[in-house]
């Protein structure tokens, strides 16, 4: 396991963590305390010492299960959650000092933990980054020791760079893949300045860069890939990093001619974020113990050549560029 700072939080995090989005079963089934058990038990048993969760994931469950699991272990594990998503309906003027603390007691008692070692905004509205008084109710928390670090996690770049002007922001977590390039560019170089850990999400574009997507592949009702492909329920850019999903293919049988003899994307797909060393940490998202082993083999390979880095752009710029930067 290769082991990167978090920015100010000091901590050395594994560069592929775990978001548990998913954990205990695919989007949309029953969530399963024992298939998160083994989730969490194959990622921590190889390296893993950072684990990602929220409140809203299977109502409360995935914290429940995360924080049975950490306590069953001896060694350090960094747990971090997030708040605010519960809020209905999710607009600026709901975000309040107070409901806010109760969210992160709540967490804390759903896991069972006296501290969050990060506890993030989550996907606010753009409004809530500039109310100070948001963020300094995160100065009070941390003198009362139930948390130790404040992150953000946010929909577009302008919330991060808006966000980090907060000196008690220590982390931003963002969608950065293949598909989502733009953080790269200003944000990247901003959190280097302010030494922002940089927590990826949404690494394989809802599963689009596995490569094993076709036209016919189905998702369940409950799926958001099913339900939220244009925005209806949540900002799109959350399923398949907001790309037209018949665009998507497109794009992703391009980059398997680039991998002819790779029959799974993912690892390289993760191994193309990692190369970026602003990045911190990549929490990919896993439904069973195998994929949490397929994301961990990106460790293993290569780093991909500059050749192989020009292919990928090349892909990025024909399918990619112009449907989605300007928005995210």
């Amino acid at each position: 396991m290769e082991y990167r700072k978090l920015g100010k939080t000091g901590y050395k995090v594994s560069a592929i963590s775990l978001g548990t989005w998913q954990v205990g079963g695919k989007w949309g089934d029953t969530f399963s305390h024992a298939n998160a058990d083994r989730i969490l038990g194959e990622a921590v048993d190889n390296g893993v010492n950072f684990i990602d969760t929220a409140d809203v994931y299977s109502d409360g469950e995935s914290e429940k299960a995360v924080g049975n699991f950490v306590r069953s272990r001896s060694g350090k594990i960094y747990v971090a959650t997030k708040c605010g998503r519960q809020l209905n309906p999710h607009v600026s003027k709901a975000y309040q000092p107070e409901v806010l603390r109760k969210f992160v007691e709540a967490s804390l008692k759903n896991m069972g933990l006296e501290t969050l070692d990060l506890i993030q905004l989550h996907c606010p509205p753009t409004d809530v980054y500039y109310r100070p008084e948001i963020f300094e109710l995160f100065d009070r928390l941390k003198s009362e020791g139930k948390i130790q670090n404040l992150g953000i996690s946010v929909e577009r770049v302008e919330e991060a760079l808006k966000g980090i002007e907060y000196d008690n922001v220590t982390t931003v977590q963002i969608i950065f893949n293949i598909f989502r390039q733009r953080p790269a560019e200003l944000f990247f170089e901003q959190a280097r300045k302010k030494d922002i850990g940089v927590i990826v999400r949404v690494p394989l574009a809802s599963g689009l860069l596995t490569g094993k997507f076709t036209k016919d592949s189905a998702f369940t009702a409950g799926d958001h890939r099913n339900f939220n492909r244009n925005g209806e329920a949540f900002d799109k850019g959350e399923t398949f990093s907001g790309i037209d999903y018949n665009k998507g293919l497109e794009a992703v049988e391009a980059l398997k001619a680039i991998f002819p003899n790779q029959p799974n994307l993912a690892p390289l797909a993760l191994k193309w974020i990692l190369q970026f060393d602003a990045v911190s940490c990549i929490i990919p998202g896993a439904s069973t113990p195998a994929q949490v082993a397929s994301n961990l083999h990106c460790l293993s390979l290569p780093n991909l050549t500059e050749t192989q880095l020009a292919q990928i752009q090349s892909v990025y710029e024909k399918y990619i560029k112009q449907e989605v930067k300007h928005l995210w």
